[in-house]
């Protein structure tokens, strides 16, 4: 909902980071690669009760996903600025797709198994209910179906929404800033983390609503 917006205010700290981080053995793959591990990290201690650690992976593991764009953004322009008689540009788009399809996995799998552990983490420590989280991921998957379909077919179209990124992202209620801030909160308040889930996979069924009906429009 307000991802735009907060893209647009931490560019320029983001921007400056990559350019402390652009040294050679820092690769944007590199960087994803840490978002990964640093999330599946964050779901098994959070499976485990271990909450406080559990949110410190996890903030790391949105940290280093901030940061691997604008490596990969300051890399292709400084391969661009080289010229084309080492072959950058070539070299710098097939990296670029490389990179964003990585990108992608590593966002699908931490998403994924960041709610699983928080699921058998509250379930242990509270008997709290499957449900909610069942329901998160249910929405989770509509989502990412929806937003792929979309990018898939608007490419083809003609019809690409270029804000940056590797794929063609539609708008929605509930994105990458609210999702940071959910899954944090759970990690906060793990015996209300429940009650959380069931609010937020309320929000992004609505949001997978919102985008098919505008992926619907966008597309005719």
């Amino acid at each position: 909902m307000f991802d735009a917006r907060l893209r647009a205010r931490l560019a320029p700290a983001l921007d400056t980071t990559a350019g402390w981080l652009d040294v050679p053995w820092v690769t944007p793959n590199r960087l994803t690669g840490l978002n990964l591990i640093a999330g599946l990290a964050s779901a098994v201690l959070a499976a485990t009760q271990l909450w406080v650690p559990a949110l410190l992976m996890w903030l790391l593991c949105r940290v280093a996903d901030g940061l691997d764009g604008p490596l990969a953004r300051r890399r292709r322009a400084q391969g661009s600025a080289q010229g084309s008689a080492q072959d950058s540009g070539a070299g710098s788009s097939a990296s670029s797709g490389q990179g964003g399809f990585f990108d992608i996995c590593a966002d699908f799998i931490v998403y994924g198994a960041t709610v699983i552990g928080v699921a058998i983490g509250t379930t242990a420590a509270f008997d709290a209910p499957w449900l909610p989280f069942l329901l998160v991921l249910f929405a989770y998957y509509i989502n990412g179906g929806a937003f792929l379909a979309f990018s898939s077919i608007a490419e083809k179209e003609g019809k690409t929404l270029d804000d940056g990124r590797s794929l063609s992202f539609l708008g929605g209620l509930a994105e990458g800033g609210e999702t940071v801030l959910v899954h944090s909160l759970w990690l906060i308040f793990p015996a209300a983390a429940v009650y959380i889930a069931s609010v937020w996979a309320v929000l992004v069924c609505l949001s997978a609503a919102q985008r098919i009906v505008a992926g619907f429009h966008a597309l005719r």
